[in-house]
């Protein structure tokens, strides 16, 4: 027989198992559910499962406890809310263009005995709306400081605004966060200030709102800067390097915000103004030594005033006459070679000329050496000589 102690025991374990046994009966009829977080205007699912649904039917209801689904049946007359899935195991229920006011705790029952619940709770964002910028209206003047405000309504949980300045981020002050009207969402304010130059004229400043509602992108708005800046000046001019003779235009080109819309002219040491002047264009017509000298251009805006030099060197007439010059002389000392050469030639050829009628008087005078009469000499000079000699005769 067993021993006291050991009935005990057997008991215990006995006891433990069956409490086992219930508490797995219990797990397989407990409904599980997820909880939901939707952005506004979108849909959410809520499912309800269990595994053993003991004869049982699911049922969902709102944060007021107002039933929605009893299985298949409707209870509640908002057409957003449909049945997606009723099975012995599962009933799935969606909300169409969920609002704020769909936010809360819902709860899936199963009447079994007793009654089992789960919870859900569905949270949904607000969205932010689009930021606005404040505090800008008139243009900048360089040295300014620019003091910028941007605020955006509607964001639940409150949103997070950051500046730029073109590609750079600006340092702001820490954002205000209130609560709206309607209790649930958030406007958040935002402002920056930073001094401005020039480089920032035409240049966007811009807020934007981080959100987890906005599921990876952004809404931006930006604020173009006017900055008004001191004018500067430049001349041109057309040519290059004026010669004597030419025309000259010079040209003053002021730049700034705003333009410059008025120039003066003015020669250094001259006391008369300059009539040639025409607004920002000088013309000089037919250049001379005199007009040598340094020029003075002054650009003028509501911002200050500018001034630009040119220095005016007339070069002597354009390098197209000596090179004429030249030319025609170069072609006077060719001709004057040739004619020399001519000359040399026609010297040698009567030298020539000259020498070889000499050698045929000598020729035709030899007849008459050895002739005792003149007739003899004649005919001794027309080739009768004795000896046989055939007369020689050269032509001129």
């Amino acid at each position: 027989m067993l021993s006291p102690a050991c009935n005990v025991l057997i008991l215990l374990g006995s006891f433990l198992i069956a409490a086992s046994q219930g508490n797995l009966s219990h797990d397989r009829s407990q409904p599980t559910t997820s909880d939901e977080i939707v952005v506004a205007g979108s849909k959410v699912l809520l499912q309800c499962e269990v595994e053993d649904p003991d004869d049982s039917s699911l049922q969902w209801s709102n944060p007021a406890q107002q039933t929605l689904y009893f299985g298949e049946k409707r209870a509640l007359r908002d057409l957003r809310i449909q049945l997606e899935r009723s099975t012995p195991n599962e009933l799935t229920i969606s909300i169409d263009n969920a609002t704020l006011a769909d936010e809360g705790e819902y709860t899936c029952s199963i009447f079994t005995m007793p009654v089992r619940t789960a919870k859900a709770i569905v949270t949904v964002l607000g969205i932010p709306q689009k930021p606005q910028i404040s505090g800008y209206s008139d243009p900048l003047k360089e040295g300014d400081v620019a003091q910028l405000t941007c605020f955006s309504s509607g964001s639940k949980p409150a949103a997070e605004l950051r500046w730029h300045k073109g590609d750079k981020l600006l340092s702001a002050e820490p954002s205000e966060v209130e609560e709206d009207a309607n209790g649930k969402t958030f406007t958040v304010t935002s402002r920056v200030e930073f001094t401005v130059g020039k480089e920032d004229n035409g240049v966007e400043v811009t807020c934007t709102v981080d959100h987890e509602s906005l599921q990876n992108s952004d809404k931006s708005t930006s604020q173009k800067l006017a900055v008004f800046y001191k004018p500067t000046a430049e001349i041109k001019s057309y040519p290059d390097s004026p010669r004597e003779g030419q025309n000259l235009r010079l040209r003053c080109d002021g730049r700034g915000n705003p333009i410059p819309q008025e120039y003066k002219w003015e020669k250094q040491g001259a006391q008369a103004p300059l009539a040639e002047a025409q607004d920002n264009i000088l013309v000089f017509d037919s250049l001379n030594k005199s007009d040598s000298g340094t020029y003075i251009c002054y650009a003028s805006s509501i911002m200050g005033i500018s001034t630009a030099i040119y220095n005016l060197n007339v070069h002597d007439a354009s390098p197209m006459t000596h090179s004429g010059s030249t030319y025609h002389a170069i072609i006077g000392g060719i001709v004057a070679v040739i004619v020399f050469l001519l000359l040399i030639l026609l010297i040698v050829l009567g030298h020539y000329l000259i020498r070889h009628k000499g050698t045929y008087l000598t020729h035709e005078a030899k007849g008459s050496d050895d002739a005792p009469d003149a007739d003899t000499a004649i005919i001794n000079a027309e080739g009768g000589q004795t000896g046989g000699d055939d007369k020689k005769e050269y032509f001129i």
